[in-house]
């Protein structure tokens, strides 16, 4: 796991007052961690075009051209009149040195855009605008430094890497800005990540953290490993997948509980009530209406079980009565739009998609305040799951999954692994990297995974 926090301004002036590292000393090792990375990737002589700011993501980008130049063929352009002090610092030693300016915009093999960096908080000018379309449109590397400039705007330069300087901030993890970001590299600031960071209770998630149930046990038996139990709704096929999905990511026995039969696969048992030695539940998807209160009241509230809730549990105000039990694992699992009836059902509060979009770290930290003991998974192009104000970013997802049914998956996947006696936060943090690994291991056409092909990934995501 790395670190990732709201705002990287108390960690530079940390720099600034306890260590003695001015500001010019960190701005040229962030140029060195872009630097370093051009040298890594692309031979000496390569064509580089820098596009710098007025600002200091600016005063970047020009340190960036005067450390690459005489290496390789440098051109850098400089949007407008430089403002900041250094900014004009930077620009004079550039041009001692000789770095080669342009006042015309041409293609090349890598294009570093360092025009604004993360303190913009509004929409880009005209002329600003035009040249982050003119940039867009070249067919050169494209590089943001820090952030992609216009990032959360409707004009933003579409990065293939964005090189941010010494730790990493939430804004990279919005999923309006998935698409412009690409991959993210963090860049050192002359000193360890342990002197430069300071605690986060916010935490990347990467493959390395992905454990799966592996059974090291050889003298064990199906009851070692739990009994999940999935409700079956109308809509029959989402309580399925995830009953298929439960059975193969582990659970000893997976029970379907529906009031009707159901042609289920030989692996898959089937009951008109919740058995007596179930570990675990799952309900929601598909549910419909398909249960009386009654019956919801004797085996799903009343009962102290670890459950997933999920899909129509959160149109439903009876359902939603489970999260004022403290003592009870419980996740939920709502994608925006979901968690805007939840929200409204909660609170009274009327959210909309678009709120949540834009917020989303606001919003699981407003829900955590009111349900610290519920572990919430917000879906998305980020995933966002958080518990007791500790939050953990799933980046990992791919467009694979955005199909009916990849949703109860991930249902059946935490299900199995409280039933095998797991915590909800840990079930819910595994469930999720389970989930993205075996999408990413789909071989087919990025429009074609079914559910079935994703829980068969998932069942061989262990190496051998």
């Amino acid at each position: 796991m790395q670190k990732v926090f709201e705002s990287c301004d108390a960690l530079d002036k940390k720099c600034y007052e306890r260590y003695g590292l001015s500001e010019d000393i960190l701005m040229e090792h962030a140029a060195c961690g872009m630097a370093s990375y051009i040298r890594k990737y692309y031979s000496k002589e390569s064509s580089i075009l820098i596009v710098a700011g007025k600002g200091n993501n600016g005063a970047d980008g020009i340190v960036l051209a005067r450390q690459l130049h005489g290496e390789y063929n440098v051109k850098l352009f400089i949007v407008s009149e430089v403002k900041s002090k250094m900014a004009k610092i930077q620009l004079e030693r550039a041009m001692l040195l000789g770095v080669p300016c342009i006042n015309k915009l041409e293609d090349a093999e890598v294009i570093v855009d360092a025009i604004y960096g993360s303190g913009l908080n509004r929409e880009l000018n005209e002329s600003t605008a035009y040249i982050i379309h003119q940039l867009n449109a070249f067919k050169g590397k494209k590089i943001a430094c820090d952030t992609p400039t216009g990032m959360g705007s409707s004009v933003v330069f579409v990065a293939d890497i964005t090189i941010t300087m010494g730790a990493r901030t939430e804004a990279l993890y919005l999923d309006g800005n998935k698409d412009s970001i690409g991959e993210v590299f963090c860049a050192n600031l002359g000193l360890s990540a342990l002197f430069y960071e300071s605690e986060s209770q916010v935490c990347l998630l990467e493959e390395s953290d992905l454990n799966l149930p592996s059974r090291t046990r050889q003298n064990s038996h199906k009851g070692n490993y739990g009994h999940a139990v999935v409700f079956c709704g109308e809509k029959e096929g989402a309580g399925l997948i995830s009953g298929m999905s439960a059975a193969t990511f582990g659970a000893g026995i997976t029970t379907l509980v529906a009031q009707e039969h159901i042609a289920l696969p030989a692996y898959l048992m089937h009951s008109t009530v919740v058995p007596g030695n179930a570990s675990a539940l799952a309900i929601g998807m598909g549910l419909g209406g398909h249960f009386e209160s009654k019956f919801l009241q004797k085996y799903v509230l009343d009962s102290s079980l670890p459950i997933v809730l999920d899909a129509d549990s959160f149109y439903s105000e009876e359902l939603l009565k489970i999260l004022e039990q403290k003592d009870r694992e419980i996740v939920l699992t709502p994608h925006p739009k979901e968690f805007v009836s939840l929200w409204k059902i909660l609170t009274g509060e009327q959210l909309t998609v678009t709120d949540i979009q834009a917020k989303r770290f606001e919003v699981v930290r407003n829900f955590n305040a009111k349900y610290p003991h519920v572990t919430l998974l917000l879906k998305g192009a980020n995933t966002i799951i958080m518990q007791k104000e500790h939050i953990y970013i799933n980046p990992l997802g791919c467009s694979k999954l955005s199909k009916g049914g990849s949703g109860d998956v991930l249902s059946g996947l935490i299900v199995s692994l409280l039933a095998q006696g797991y915590t909800a936060v840990n079930a819910t943090i595994q469930a999720s990297l389970a989930l993205v690994m075996g999408a990413n291991r789909y071989r087919g056409a990025s429009y074609a995974m079914l559910p079935t092909d994703l829980i068969r990934e998932i069942g061989e995501l262990e190496e051998k």
